[in-house]
């Protein structure tokens, strides 16, 4: 028996040219799970509004993180898919694909099949649930086992993992170099999404009874596809983990989009209070994130970092992601392993 490991992140654009940002941008906002709008209205806001003016902006952004190698979330992506292979050894076959952009889905899903794997088993790398990211990448596997008449049977799909053991110390140990004893704060930033989508999954998934307030201090039944319920969650047991006081930390949610209310507070919002109030060294983790990428590295690590700067903090200190590290390669092994 041989099991086929599909690893799957969001995706990047596949140069920082203009042209392709553009591409990504608008295969990326045309997925009706990510602007969840009229089909008429989202083409008209894709491709005559958001498209062509975000793109060179973000075009610009993309090229102060990319290597020369490339983007950053695929290098890790490609690496992470290198090493979970050497550790799993010949008795699976690991594959990388990308929700939007190369390597596709469904390129990744035809290897396994073509490698002769008796089953597969789906990791989206979102390891809180939100309908913008697992449930549209869930969606795309299942039309694609469709198209490649894959025996549904014969796959799994993980959904989330924020509150599986080897996700919770793996995000532990890459706070090994830094002491929060050395900032005056600490900030779990995560990223954003419309209140609308949490609301819209919880009358489909959940109990119906979202409030966005103390129902998210802790999962059950009812709220364990809320997104914001997995980030506070996820959040706090991290901070538990690692010995940081309630009143010592913060949870907020960046890179919102548009004028529709997001998930709250923000994160921009939060680091100008924080700088405010006094405070000058800040330490920020971005658990949402298992590689490190655009809103890593130049949102936080930079603009928010100068943000700071301009409200009278010193300095925005940004914890990596998980990326290739072996911690992080060992808790995708056992996380795929023990998948039932």
């Amino acid at each position: 028996m041989k099991t086929g490991i599909l690893l799957i992140n969001l995706g990047t654009p596949d140069s920082p040219a203009t042209g392709d940002v553009r591409k990504y941008l608008r295969e990326f906002l045309s997925d009706p799970e990510v602007i969840d709008i009229n089909p008429l209205g989202r083409w008209l806001l894709v491709n005559l509004i958001i498209a062509p003016f975000r793109a060179p902006k973000s075009a610009k952004l993309y090229r102060e993180i990319w290597t020369k190698e490339g983007s950053p979330l695929l290098l890790y992506g490609i690496e992470l898919k290198r090493k979970a292979q050497e550790a799993l050894g010949g008795d699976y076959v690991v594959e990388l694909g990308m929700r939007y952009q190369s390597p596709s889905i469904e390129s990744a899903f035809q290897k396994l099949i073509s490698s002769g794997v008796d089953r597969i088993v789906v990791l989206p790398l979102y390891p809180q649930y939100a309908s913008s990211t697992t449930r549209s990448t869930i969606t795309a596997v299942h039309e694609i086992c469709d198209k490649l008449k894959w025996n549904k049977s014969k796959l799994q799909i993980i959904e989330r993992f924020h509150h599986l053991e080897p996700y919770k110390k793996a995000l532990v140990q890459t706070a090994a170099n830094y002491d929060h004893k050395d900032y005056d704060h600490v900030l779990f930033s995560f990223h954003g999404i419309p209140q609308r989508h949490i609301t819209k999954t919880d009358k489909q998934l959940g109990s119906g009874q979202c409030a966005f307030g103390a129902c998210c201090e802790t999962i059950h039944e009812g709220n364990k596809y809320c997104y914001r319920a997995n980030c506070v969650v996820t959040a706090r047991n991290l901070a538990t983990s690692l010995g940081i006081p309630k009143e010592k930390y913060t949870i907020s949610f960046q890179s919102r989009l548009g004028r529709d209310p997001w998930v709250q507070p923000y994160s921009d919002h939060a680091i100008v209070d924080l700088g405010k109030s006094g405070k000058k060294k800040l330490l920020v983790f971005s658990p949402a994130f298992v590689a490190d990428c655009l809103e890593t590295i130049h949102e936080i690590a930079v603009e928010y970092d100068e943000l700071f700067h301009e409200h009278g903090g010193e300095k925005v200190t940004l914890v990596p992601s998980l990326n290739a590290e072996k911690y992080w390669v060992d808790a995708v092994v056992e996380i795929v392993r023990t998948a039932n």
